[in-house]
């Protein structure tokens, strides 16, 4: 065989047997919107499947979610309210600390559920793929019922206080908003860092302890320092709090504080969103 039959049967091998060449580029991480557009149905049967799942042969049901911040306004109401005379900006101290509890009790609870969710659906996320940012978002989504069935009680305590209702309650699903978002941001995070981290599941319940009392639930924003007031405006939380507060019982808002909590709300969900979009991937390799 000469070189040109040579030469022509190394090209007609090359034909046949074609080899693909993988080039490692740098991996860019987008929205990808379109996906999550596609899969939005799945956020709804996540949602109801965490309903279903979180009073699943409980005896009291959805009472929980009343008895949960109502024990703790009663708790609150005497350590802090009786004993130690924490002021309350001229409002009844059970209806100011419920009023903050509300609003805590959502926050405080979706952040540990959904900080926990993806290594709890560690099953569903080795063999199904979808947009691994529903299961957080889904245990979040969950517990806005809860958010719902306890601000109930706030009208028959509006009425007992003789409290009238302004126009400012009209406000209050905005930041009912701010809050789930704050949530969702958090959540996410957590969540992530979760799956490669299981010390965060320890470290979870130690947070929201912490971020309990450095936000406005068992005394007011005005009994902070003026000059110490934007570390405590920082905090998101405290936007929500006292806009919550502020639309229920009519009393003026404190745009600042929403403005700044409307800003560092936004912030953390872009960051958690594209942090958690980086690692999603290897949740299947790790969880």
């Amino acid at each position: 065989m000469n070189a040109t039959d040579s030469h022509t049967t190394s090209s007609a091998d090359a034909f046949d047997n074609p080899k693909i060449l993988i080039d490692a580029r740098e991996s860019t991480i987008g929205l990808h919107l379109n996906e999550l557009w596609n899969y939005r149905e799945l956020l709804y049967f996540l949602t109801w499947r965490d309903i279903k799942l979180r009073y699943k042969q409980t005896a009291l049901g959805a009472a929980w979610v009343i008895i949960q911040p109502l024990f703790a306004m009663l708790l609150f109401t005497l350590f802090f309210g009786k004993l130690a005379r924490m002021p309350s900006d001229g409002v009844p101290y059970p209806l100011f600390a419920y009023a903050g509890l509300v609003p805590w009790t959502f926050f405080s609870n979706a952040i540990t559920n959904s900080g926990h969710s993806l290594v709890g659906n560690s099953t569903l996320i080795s063999k199904v793929y979808f947009p691994r940012i529903y299961i957080p978002a889904g245990a979040v989504a969950a517990g806005l019922l809860d958010f719902a069935i306890a601000s109930v009680l706030l009208i028959p305590m509006l009425i007992y206080y003789h409290v009238a209702v302004t126009w400012q309650f009209l406000l209050l699903p905005l930041f009912a908003l701010l809050g789930t978002i704050q949530a969702l941001g958090v959540g996410m995070w957590l969540a992530a860092l979760n799956v490669k981290y299981r010390d965060i599941r320890y470290a979870i319940p130690f947070l929201v302890q912490l971020w309990l009392f450095a936000s406005p639930v068992i005394y007011p924003a005005s009994l902070v320092p003026p000059k110490w007031k934007w570390v405590l405006a920082i905090n998101p939380m405290t936007g929500v709090i006292e806009g919550f507060r502020s639309s229920i019982m009519g009393t003026p808002f404190d745009k600042s504080t929403i403005i700044l909590s409307v800003v560092v709300t936004l912030l953390i969900l872009l960051f958690s969103f594209f942090a958690f979009r980086r690692v999603e991937d290897s949740f299947a390799d790790v969880v």
